[in-house]
């Protein structure tokens, strides 16, 4: 499966900031993302940074770049992966889910005074301030002419690339089926004698997909005998928001997996399992696959667009 870099670096390095792979004949109408996989920090990036090696490893989804790249290539999906990491840009935020507090310049926007907005309440906005467990991240403010330089060369670019692979496979498929890759640290469990779940499958409460697709999803695991949660503590975030659209027959889900499924005890470096849990979101892809073809046929479309 080819991988073209596209010309949009990453700011301080020759780094595409991320990479689009589309196989000459898409086996399945399914796109799969992995927002942050990136893991290529510009120098000044780890300079600016207070513990980088801490800092890093809490915010990147520890090579789930790999596990796309794997799915994907065993699957036929086409495939986008950024490369600019989390620490810079976070591609699953809104670009004005912006702490104002912690750049250097003006704000911009429908925030004109600064503050706070949304996620970045938490210290996880578009550029993510501070962690648990850690504090902050930074050294100090970022300069408002490279936030800006981000959002232009990174985010809009990533997101434009991404609306025009969906719209391309549901023009060839007549659906599409966005699958949004990420990795958790594990969860603890709900309760008393029960077990976390390994896998959340997210579809922000039935608004980014058509009906079944989740429990499509939701039942190929199970089925598997994987403990897996519906949209909690992960519903998705403003990818889903952003691109799912099925009244369009553009579907969306994200489907994020337990670091300690796939990585080392550490969870640093990839474990045992790395493969067999490739092996099960291959089977997925195709098992929903065949759900999101059938969407094009009769009163499914009709339903899909209602």
């Amino acid at each position: 499966m080819p991988a073209p870099l596209l010309p949009h670096r990453i700011q301080g390095s020759e780094e595409a900031a991320f990479t689009l792979s589309y196989p000459e004949r898409p086996a399945v109408p399914i796109v799969i993302a992995a927002p942050h996989g990136g893991r290529h920090y510009p120098e000044d990036v780890v300079d600016a940074m207070r513990d980088p090696g801490r800092a890093t490893l809490k915010l990147e989804d520890r090579l789930i770049d790999l596990l796309a790249a794997e799915v994907a290539q065993t699957s036929g999906a086409p495939l986008i992966v950024a490369h600019a990491p989390r620490a810079m840009i976070d591609l699953n935020r809104s670009p004005d889910d912006i702490d104002w507090s912690m750049i250097a310049g003006p704000p911009r926007g429908d925030n004109p005074r600064g503050g706070v907005n949304r996620r970045a309440r938490t210290g996880l906005g578009l550029v993510p301030r501070r962690l648990p467990g850690m504090g902050e991240i930074w050294r100090g403010r970022l300069a408002r002419e490279e936030l800006d330089a981000r959002i232009e060369t990174i985010h809009k670019p990533y997101h434009a690339a991404l609306a025009d692979l969906l719209e391309r496979v549901r023009d060839e498929w007549g659906a599409v089926l966005l699958i949004d890759l990420h990795s958790m640290p594990p969860l603890k469990p709900a309760g008393p004698g029960q077990q976390a779940a390994e896998f959340v499958i997210g579809d922000r409460f039935g608004a980014s997909c058509g009906d079944g697709l989740a429990a499509g999803a939701l039942n190929v695991l199970a089925a598997a005998e994987r403990r897996v949660a519906h949209n909690r503590p992960y519903s998705g975030g403003y990818v889903l928001d952003r691109h799912g659209a099925p009244r369009r027959n553009i579907h969306a889900l994200q489907i994020e997996v337990c670091r300690s499924a796939y990585l080392d005890a550490e969870m640093r470096e990839v474990g045992p399992r790395f493969a067999g849990v490739a092996r099960l979101l291959a089977q997925l892809v195709r098992s929903l696959a065949a759900q999101v073809a059938g969407l094009t046929s009769g009163d499914s479309i009709r339903q899909a667009a209602e």
